[in-house]
């Protein structure tokens, strides 16, 4: 039974919603009803469940009172007929109504809220950074963002459930005592609500500097964070300089500083703590001296005086957990704050709200008086990274862009994929602004194999089905023949055991030299078989010998595509249909190889460069 109910609250909301991540509130409460909506009705439940509970234990104090005075005055032989009907009430409370609702709400919290409410926040907040543009990545650590979105997901959460759990406990633990206290003697309410009074007045003093406490100690751990994981995914660069030493105290330094952070969140902590302690202390005297005084006049009864010390003592060691609950509350709103900052940011880079998918229908390619410069000023003689820059490449065309480094080259790449947006013109595929189609689609029909190969830190057979995640593993093993990465694959093992195609290739494909990484990219891009094909330095990390075999496979793979080439390798594009020569963001020269040799410009001065010509001249020099 107990089973079937578990699985029934935990399936009563869905944690993964297939539905399209939409921007969160970048206001703390606008964040957090954002996440929070799916599980009001669950959160309603859980505080009428403890405000349930609450009463049922105040009115145990008010009823141990009441039994105090029956045993001090009651007949002996006659106190179970006198009162054993009310005795068996309490006994129904006590023994079943109480452990009810307590399974009830510890089965709401935590198979209902705890596991699904972080999780599914973790999953919209991870799919709304996900389609962040490149830039965005950029500009930050990945291990100080996917720390703010694991941070902001508990601190959403326990923020909601910590508010309800601490409205709900003092609205109705405290209401309920000066209701049960004043209707023994309405004096005995007056220490009481003093010490309420008190008490918001230290909570409004000390909870928001705990606040600011805790925010900067959530940035504070998610840079350290960013730090050390900077540290190890880069750790060949840190052997390499024997950098170790220097690394530590990069670390050290975030490290003293979180804790000069933690120190000042504790010294507040303590300061908070005395001063409830000595409200306390006043509390219990007060109470318990007005008590005893009310007493000797006959006013109250012994049972008052049991039930209103024996209360109190349970509201002391509540207003303890309510204030820790209250400093862990902001503590949890301040990551919730640190959190806001990187999750609920703008897209800067967005499909159109009348994008439509791409159709590729020849691949003809269009820049249309381009003009980029990654946000920032134009040089003082007007010119950007690309400037001015009109260029059409036909339909299966094979172009080859050349250029010294920064004549941009790559930003022309970056551009076409759509991971920025151009200052000015527009760029075309078939007829179509890719400005005004969807960005997945854009990227579906272009094939990119880089010089900076990246692999994800799966087998090498995801890695190669990521082209095509539908492929068999016939097409997968014959991709990576025609990439020549069959001649390794059967070879490798990882330190869980498996091989070949299972065996994992690292972080980035750290396992894998740069020439198998580069393999496996090329047989990724081969199997996906997009319509227009972009080479950046696609074979800079192989020697020439595999080199020339792939270049077999490249040109199979080029047949009926639009493909543009960059290379600072002259020879590996010289074969190209026509070669774009830029300089300083612009186009200074096009043709073939023997036309622009021919012309004796800045491709013929690269090319002396490259097959040694320039050494000669040089030395007749």
């Amino acid at each position: 039974m107990f089973e079937r109910i578990f699985s029934w609250l935990e399936s009563r909301t869905d944690t993964f919603p297939p539905v399209k991540p939409e921007k969160p509130g970048d206001t703390l409460w606008g964040f957090v009803w954002h996440y929070t909506r799916p599980f009001w009705p669950m959160i309603l439940i859980c505080s009428a469940l403890a405000s349930a509970v609450a009463l049922i234990e105040v009115a145990l104090f008010s009823f141990l009172g009441s039994l105090v005075d029956w045993l001090s005055t009651a007949n002996r032989e006659t106190f179970w007929q006198d009162h054993g009907s009310r005795l068996i009430v309490m006994a129904v409370l006590v023994l079943v109504v109480l452990p009810v609702l307590k399974f009830w709400y510890e089965a709401v919290v935590h198979q209902g809220l705890i596991g699904n409410f972080a999780m599914r926040i973790r999953w919209l907040a991870h799919r709304y950074v996900l389609r962040q543009s490149v830039d965005f990545f950029q500009n930050d650590f990945a291990g100080r963002i996917a720390t703010k979105v694991m941070q902001a997901a508990m601190g959403t959460r326990d923020t909601v459930m910590k508010i309800t759990e601490v409205l709900v406990y003092v609205g109705v633990y405290f209401t309920g005592a000066v209701v049960a206290f004043a209707a023994s003697d309405w004096r005995l309410a007056v220490p009481l609500v003093l010490w309420f009074v008190a008490y918001l007045l230290i909570m409004r003093h000390f909870v928001p500097l705990l606040g600011k406490a805790s925010k900067a100690q959530a940035d504070a751990r998610s840079m350290v964070t960013g730090r050390i994981v900077d540290s190890y995914t880069n750790i060949a660069t840190v052997k390499l300089f024997a950098h170790a030493d220097r690394e530590d105290l990069y670390a050290k330094d975030g490290l003293s500083h979180m804790l000069d952070t933690v120190y000042n969140s504790l010294r507040t902590t303590t300061r908070m703590t005395v001063a409830l302690n000595v409200m306390n202390a006043l509390l219990l005297f007060s109470t318990g001296t007005l008590a005893i005084w009310l007493w000797t006049l006959d006013a109250v009864t012994t049972g008052v005086l049991a039930f209103t010390v024996s209360l109190i003592l349970r509201m002391q060691g509540m207003a303890h957990w309510i204030l820790w609950e209250v400093a862990g509350l902001f503590e949890d709103i301040g990551t919730v704050q640190d959190g806001i900052e990187t999750i609920a940011r703008e897209r800067s880079l967005v499909d159109a709200p009348d994008a439509r998918p791409l159709q590729v229908t020849s691949g003809r390619i269009s820049f249309d008086d381009v003009s980029f410069n990654y946000g920032k000023a134009v040089e003082a003689d007007g010119r950007g990274v690309v400037d001015d820059l009109t260029l059409t490449i036909a339909p299966g065309e094979k172009v080859g862009l050349v250029g010294r480094s920064g004549a941009g080259k790559s930003t022309l790449v970056n551009l076409l994929l759509r991971f920025y947006d151009l200052r000015q013109g527009r760029i075309l595929i078939d007829g179509q602004d890719i400005s005004r189609v969807t960005q997945e689609s854009l990227r579906e029909q272009i094939g990119l194999v880089t010089q900076d190969t990246s692999l994800l830190h799966r087998s090498v057979k995801d890695n190669i089905a990521y082209g095509k995640p539908e492929a068999t593993m016939d097409e997968i093993v014959d991709a990576a023949r025609r990439a020549h990465a069959d001649e390794f694959i059967p070879h490798l093992l990882d330190p869980k055991g498996r091989r070949a195609y299972e065996a994992h290739v690292g972080e980035r494909g750290v396992k894998l030299s740069g020439g198998q990484r580069q393999r496996v990219a090329i047989a990724r891009v081969l199997l996906k078989d997009a319509p227009i094909l972009i080479l950046d330095e696609a074979t800079s990390a192989l020697d020439s010998e595999i080199e020339a075999a792939i270049q077999e496979s490249l040109y199979s793979l080029m047949e009926g595509k639009t493909v543009i080439a960059v290379a600072h390798r002259l020879s590996t594009i010289a074969a190209m249909d026509r070669l774009i020569i830029m300089d300083k963001g612009r186009i200074v020269e096009e043709g073939s190889h023997d036309m622009l040799l021919r012309q004796g410009g800045l491709y013929a001065d690269l090319w002396r460069r490259q097959s040694g010509g320039f050494l000669a001249r040089e030395a007749a020099e």
